[in-house]
């Protein structure tokens, strides 16, 4: 591996630990103004610095943060559908040179295994990561899946190997039952989904679990800007994959600000 491709890595997973906390925010590419993102910038900016990458669409990256910030970027460079139409028949919507006009730390694209265009979104995966490897830029794959598909070891296990495969550097599933296994099937590194909205001792407990079973840190979004305390909850979320704490241990300390605030 080449010192551009580990020094990228090297910004979205810091060597302290060796886990990282991405902050998911590139929802609005499919769903349009995502609650809580109706205004990107001040939904993100108090958060950047609690932040060890952010994941988002280069539009969002222009407009609404600020180019002195020193977080990383983990680049959404994959689209061109909706909520509205068949979500898997994405192609890639950004040129290598733009991702390293941005500067940024990896590129993220969706791959749907399983669904009727599972072949043009692992073209992708191939094509990207050829364009990644040329200029030492990682590529992140994230496990999409759709409404048809089971969330078991048996399907992840699948993804995420076929992910590494064609050359993924970090791929991004979600957590399940029998979770080890799709790890040890995986030989690049793992990070897991926050998903919908769940209530916030139930999002730490995901995230110690994910973590507890080998996944190298969460990728979080709407269990993150949804909820009333962004800011705490982040920092909670950092403290189980960071510190080692227990879900307990990080919900004292999320509902303790709020009693400090009332």
């Amino acid at each position: 591996m080449d010192w551009g491709m580990q020094h990228r890595l090297a910004n979205i997973i810091p060597r302290e630990t060796g886990r990282t906390v991405m902050l998911a925010v590139d929802h609005g590419y499919f769903l349009g103004p995502t609650g809580g993102l109706e205004e990107p910038q001040k939904t993100v900016t108090p958060l950047l610095p609690h932040a060890d990458s952010l994941m988002l669409t280069r539009g969002v990256l222009r407009q609404c943060i600020d180019p002195r910030s020193r977080v990383s970027i983990v680049l959404r460079v994959s689209g061109g559908t909706s909520i509205l139409t068949e979500l898997s028949n994405e192609e890639i919507t950004v040129s290598i040179e733009d991702a390293i006009r941005l500067n940024v730390s990896a590129m993220a694209l969706s791959i749907f295994v399983g669904s009727e265009n599972e072949r043009r979104t692992l073209a992708n995966l191939a094509k990207l990561v050829d364009m990644g490897e040329q200029y030492g830029i990682p590529v992140l794959a994230v496990t999409a899946v759709g409404k048809d598909m089971q969330r078991d070891a048996r399907y992840l296990s699948l993804c995420c190997r076929i992910a590494a495969e064609l050359g993924a550097r970090i791929v991004k599933t979600y957590f399940c039952e029998g979770f080890e296994e799709v790890v040890g099937g995986c030989p690049v590194p793992i990070v897991i989904a926050g998903g919908k909205k769940i209530e916030e001792r139930a999002a730490l407990q995901l995230a110690h679990d994910a973590v507890s079973g080998g996944a190298l840190g969460v990728d979080m979004g709407r269990n993150i800007f949804q909820s009333d305390n962004p800011v705490g909850m982040i920092r909670a979320v950092r403290q189980v994959v960071h510190e080692h704490k227990t879900p307990d241990e990080a919900f004292r300390f999320l509902t303790g600000l709020r009693g400090a605030a009332a």
